[in-house]
């Protein structure tokens, strides 16, 4: 499956159109009563979560018959969802609200993402900014873009290998497993600089810009990096494992790390998880 510009431009309309009906909206304007854990304190969903994913999943179905959709609150329910992954229909990925404890915070740090896969390979991905009202584009074969609401587009393109004391960029630590996490904890004074941003969006709309050089992550769940992985790759960067692997849309475990380049990743990995 093969998205040309008319699909490109009915998916764009359709997160313009969902952002501005649900959830920009209730930004600013949730009761507690809107808002709920799931797993903790710091795995949270909204009545905008809810409602974003339930109007993206219609909107593509209509758009495009045949494919099937895992969202990331249907998934909560039902974690069954994700064999479609692997299967032989087009899935599209949704995060209707990546970066909800900001959102419910009331902080203007928060995106949509949705991601086209079919048997366990992004083809396309998508990451929207509702309050900026732009679109990081990334498709297979294609370098990666952002596209404006009048259409005026820029190609996204990663920042230029630097030593590894000069790298700076998103370390998400929260969900790393022993060993690693103490290890990598324990070296990041290796880096020049590292954040966490609690919204993988606006941390990979930064990483294909090249307003940074990496990110680390040790959960890697679908709807949180389908589509940054890809817009990352077609913007020139370079993407693994802890392990060496490629990253694929099944993995949940494993960890990730993104640098502008293979030789950069090899060395940001021996700095910070090598046994050196």
């Amino acid at each position: 499956m093969r998205l040309d510009r008319a699909d490109i431009s009915a998916i764009l309309e359709l997160l313009r159109e969902v952002s501005s009906r649900d959830i920009m909206p209730r930004f600013r304007h949730l009761s507690p009563a809107m808002i709920r854990q799931k797993t903790g304190r710091l795995d949270q969903v909204t009545e905008a979560d809810e409602a974003a994913e339930a109007a993206l999943a219609q909107g593509l179905r209509a758009l495009f018959p045949g494919t099937d959709i895992i969202g990331e609150e249907q998934a909560a329910a039902d974690p069954s969802c994700l064999a479609l992954i692997e299967g032989d229909r087009p899935v599209f990925i949704i995060d209707p609200i990546d970066g909800t404890g900001n959102y419910a915070a009331d902080l203007p740090l928060f995106g949509v993402m949705v991601a086209l896969v079919h048997r366990n390979r992004t083809l396309a991905g998508f990451i929207h900014d509702p309050v900026g009202d732009d679109t990081a584009i990334g498709l297979v074969g294609e370098p990666a873009w952002i596209e404006q609401r009048d259409g005026d587009k820029a190609l996204l393109q990663v920042a230029p290998p630097v030593p590894v004391g000069q790298m700076a960029g998103a370390i998400s630590w929260r969900f790393l497993p022993e060993p690693y996490r103490t290890r990598i904890m324990n070296r990041l004074d290796r880096v020049a600089a590292s954040w966490d941003y609690r919204c993988a969006a606006h941390q990979y709309r930064m990483l294909a810009g090249g307003h940074c050089e990496i990110q680390l992550f040790g959960r890697t769940l679908p709807w949180d990096h389908a589509a940054g992985v890809l817009i990352h790759r077609q913007a020139g960067g370079y993407a693994a494992k802890f392990d060496g692997a490629p990253w694929l849309p099944s993995d949940r475990a494993g960890g990730l790390i993104l640098a502008p380049d293979q030789p950069s990743w090899v060395a940001l990995h021996e700095a910070l998880i090598g046994l050196t």
